[in-house]
């Protein structure tokens, strides 16, 4: 990956006597009016979590010592006032300039153009693509969502996976590779065998534009001058649980494009899910941010190596990207190479359950619109193995006796992080690397079932379904695993056993007491997911 930086940034004092700033923060507050885009040089990566608790907004650390910040003026003169010299690099608003075609593939295209487009590939592809709108933005555009699978008015025992691309208004690249790929999939459905099978499989959501009011306006903010990407709710300060243990939502008050995002995947089951940046080329993976670590240091997530695996997938497929310079494979942890607070990855990791990362497309924010067929080229391949990676681990639905399905969590021994059933249907979908597991299926008004010896091979996910009892009732649990090489595993429990058994494959019922010593689950847990009543 080509990085450059502006050498002429010097300190205006020796490192060692620059001023910082551990000042009261004024963090993901609005800018309003002018807003200039500065880079400045700093001595460690400490420094950026200074000046992120002092309340700026930095962009981007380019890892050889210069860090790119959004500023007003106010926030401009008090990084000079603190020591550091800055160079203008840009200005916002600077709304974009259209020339010549905006429809089709390979140009930019205005809000206007981006939504005839969508409505034109949804009412060519009824049968296999829904258009919605997740809510109308700040100043009254739609946020679009483009749906695409094989049945798209069913639910289905399938993943759901999402895209989401330009929630700074300033990066459209993401916006033009969601397009591409919307394109690839509506047109090779029936044709190519790999495409036909990932629409069978998959409910696949694409919302290319989540800050039209940013893009119309030419800015990195919402009509309001909030930042997306640093308004999410975040750990532990709005919340430190998950939606399914009944931590609070905390969505009140947030700019309205978040506020439907939160909305939306709160109200599906996503399992895996990117969203796309420009500004450097790099896949980023949680945590971007954890209590106690300095930013510029790893801040590990229960499912680190899994994360770095998937970034992988990714990168691997994008030769500028695995090639990087600055980023070892075109992958890193998001804390180590700068933290934010507020980041839309780790609200859907921590609150939702959804894997998610942060995929930088371009160094350059708004490159030629020539050059969009070539990194066209560049993430073709990675964007599609990547939705296709979330079909490995371990699958399967929950049902209770009757074979309703079950609003359920699902553990793994030794992580600490779960993952959830769908209630619509009851299916889970839980990413791992091979290796033999023990998963805890727990929920409220059944007893819960521990199934040992699960097996994950590299390739189909395996399959274990569920059937649990409801507590104080008359049947008996039972877990069975099926499928090509996925895993096998049948078998009863009995009473309030808490042994998760000895021999590979064995299943065991557990009563609610027992369910709390053993893996420290909360009471409210299996309810039927709430829909949000909100007035957005």
């Amino acid at each position: 990956m080509e990085m450059t930086f502006i050498a002429a940034l010097v300190y205006v004092a020796a490192s060692a006597g620059q001023a910082t700033t551990d000042a009261e923060p004024f963090r993901n507050a609005a800018r309003h009016g002018a807003v200039y885009i500065l880079e400045t040089p700093v001595a460690t990566p400490g420094d950026l979590g200074r000046l992120s608790r002092a309340g700026f907004d930095v962009d981007h650390y380019g890892g050889g010592g210069t860090v790119r910040i959004y500023a007003t003026g106010e926030e401009r003169d008090r990084l000079l006032t603190l020591g550091y010299r800055v160079e203008e690099i840009g200005r916002q608003p600077d709304p974009p300039q259209y020339s010549g075609m905006t429809k089709g593939l390979g140009v930019y295209h205005s809000y206007d153009a981006l939504t005839a487009e969508l409505e034109v590939y949804a009412a060519a592809h009824p049968a296999i693509a829904r258009l919605t709108s997740l809510g109308q933005s700040v100043q009254g555009r739609e946020l679009w969502a483009m749906l695409i699978t094989d049945i798209p008015d069913i639910e289905e025992d399938e993943p759901e996976f999402k895209y989401i691309a330009t929630m700074h208004g300033d990066e459209p690249v993401g916006t033009e590779m969601c397009l591409y790929l919307i394109d690839r999939l509506l047109g090779d459905y029936g044709v190519d065998g790999r495409i036909t099978e990932l629409v069978d499989s998959t409910a696949i959501w694409i919302v290319p534009l989540m800050n039209p009011d940013g893009l119309v306006n030419g800015t990195r903010y919402n009509a309001e001058g909030y930042d997306l990407n640093r308004n999410f709710p975040a750990y532990p300060d709005d919340f430190d649980g998950t939606y399914f243990q009944g931590a609070p939502v905390a969505i009140e008050g947030r700019p309205a494009e978040i506020r439907h995002v939160m909305q939306w995947t709160l109200d599906h089951s996503f399992v895996l899910s990117a969203n796309f940046h420009g500004g450097a080329v790099v896949v980023n993976y949680p945590y971007d941010e954890e209590p106690g670590i300095p930013s510029g240091s790893d801040a590990l997530s229960p499912d680190d190596d899994l994360f770095k695996a998937v970034s992988l997938e990714y990168s691997i497929h994008n030769l500028p990207m695995y090639n990087s310079l600055v980023f070892t494979d075109g992958i890193s942890n998001g804390s180590a190479w700068y933290s934010i607070d507020g980041g839309m990855q780790d609200w859907n990791y921590r609150y939702a359950g959804c894997d998610e990362v942060t995929i930088e497309l371009s160094l350059s924010k708004r490159p030629s619109a020539s050059r969009l067929a070539d990194y066209w080229d560049d993430n073709e391949e990675s964007m599609l193995a990547y939705i296709e990676s979330m079909h490995t681990g371990v699958r399967g639905i929950v049902t209770g006796p009757e074979g309703e399905p079950v609003w359920a969590e699902v553990r793994v021994d030794g992580n600490a992080q779960p993952a959830y059933t769908d209630p619509d249907v009851g299916d889970y979908h839980r990413l791992l690397l091979p290796g033999e597991y023990t998963l805890t299926f727990d929920a409220e008004g059944y007893l819960g079932w521990i199934e040992t010896g699960v097996v994950v091979e590299a390739g189909a996910a395996a399959r274990i379904d569920i059937v649990l009892s409801i507590e104080g009732g008359e049947g008996e649990g039972e877990g069975e695993g099926e499928g090509e090489g996925e895993g096998e595993g049948e078998g009863e429990g009995e009473g309030c056993n808490a042994s998760a058994g000895e021999s590979s494959g064995q299943t065991t019922r557990l009563g609610d007491t027992t369910v709390l010593a053993a893996v420290g689950l909360f009471l409210i847990r299996g309810r039927r997911r709430p829909r949000l009543q909100l007035d957005l």
